[in-house]
């Protein structure tokens, strides 16, 4: 099992410390490094700008929002991305909820299981560069057909700013891709959503796993890989990323009073009340009602009692918190699931603990 640095989206302002802790990450020896976006920082500017200074970590979106971006952009940015590391990018994509996707984006958020099928084929066959690239699907035209009859005088100004000119071409990329195989990785946390992350994606980026439970939550993954197309990388080769934060303290209470209100934020605060993807995977791991206790209080504005309604349990099964003895020690939990590589989330100082000669865990960080 490997080991990343998970950067995240940033809060208020971008995150001090940031480019230094990438660039010992490089040193170190970690895997791979990872940003991503909600609606405030991108995924990729980031990632060029802080990846610029390494020469050997992967570089990952964990992730890049579908809907903000036509398959072809995103994959003119992979692409890009890909040539200016040396083949070192990893794309990683996510259909965000309903609450991002039409309040942020103003898109219907419907159908995203069949949308993202679309979308991934969109993105491998530019990658290909096999042929122009043509699509006819619910989601996704190209190039958008002309219109079947002109639209009468009487027609609404938005229909007809609505319609094409029919002067589409299909087109294939001007540049020629480093990697046509350039790996796609799938953020995934319903059942059928990570079944669909095996059966068409070169990865999987869970964002809230737990290692007593490796069993049932490897099971849909296994459904999707079954369906595995031929073309694809092969089985052995199917990568699962999972973001996992860790906090380094004198105990693990109060490491683990580090990690409560961002548990409380994803379970309580990033999604719709029946429509929050991160509750529904915090509550497959077994705990529902400690998850409707905590949406109530969060979506009351009681953020402070949400963030101490989360279970130290629930704390650790999802993270690593502690000591560095404590970190070291969990960390064996992890090398038989069947997580590939573990992103650890952590603030600076924690970097700088992780990654210090002579700490407890340094030796697994380097390898």
């Amino acid at each position: 099992m490997r080991l990343g640095m998970q950067l995240g989206y940033w809060p208020s302002s971008p995150p001090a410390g940031a480019a230094d802790a990438v660039r010992a990450a490089d040193a170190a020896g970690l895997d791979s490094v990872w940003t991503a976006e909600a609606y405030g920082s991108d995924a990729l500017t980031p990632l060029a700008w802080w990846g610029a200074a390494t020469q050997h970590v992967r570089l990952g979106t964990a992730i890049a929002q579908m809907y903000a971006r036509t398959p072809a952009a995103t994959a003119m940015a992979a692409l890009t991305l890909d040539h200016l590391s040396g083949g070192r990018f990893v794309l990683g994509l996510g259909a965000s909820g309903p609450q991002v996707v039409e309040g942020w984006y103003g898109q219907p958020y419907r159908r995203p299981l069949a949308r993202t099928r679309e979308y991934v084929q969109i993105v491998r066959d530019i990658l290909r560069r096999e042929a122009p690239v043509t699509a006819d699907g619910d989601f996704f035209r190209l190039p958008l057909p002309a219109p079947t009859s002109p639209l009468g005088p009487d027609a609404a100004r938005a229909d007809r700013d609505a319609e094409p000119t029919g002067l589409g071409k299909a087109l294939r990329s001007t540049v020629r891709p480093l990697r046509a195989d350039l790996p796609i990785h799938l953020a995934a946390e319903g059942p059928r959503n990570v079944a669909l992350a095996g059966e068409i994606a070169d990865g999987w980026l869970p964002a809230f796993y737990a290692p007593r439970l490796d069993a049932s939550l490897r099971e849909p993954l296994e459904d999707g890989l079954a369906r595995r197309s031929g073309a694809l990388r092969p089985h052995e080769e199917f990568e699962v990323c999972a973001s996992v934060p860790v906090v380094v303290r004198s105990s693990v209470d109060e490491a683990a009073d580090a990690v409560r209100p961002h548990l409380a934020l994803y379970v309580g605060g990033m999604g719709a009340r029946g429509a929050n993807f991160h509750l529904e995977a915090v509550a497959r791991l077994g705990y529902r009602e400690v998850c409707e206790e905590i949406q109530s209080l969060y979506l009351a504005g009681r953020v402070d009692e949400a963030a101490a309604a989360v279970p130290l349990e629930l704390v650790q099964d999802v993270a690593l918190v502690g000591t560095l003895d404590d970190v070291a020690a969990r960390l064996r939990d992890w090398e038989e699931t069947a997580v590939t590589t573990m992103l650890l989330q952590g603030d600076p100082s924690t970097w700088r603990a992780l990654l210090s000669p002579g700490s407890p865990v340094h030796a697994a960080v380097r390898g």
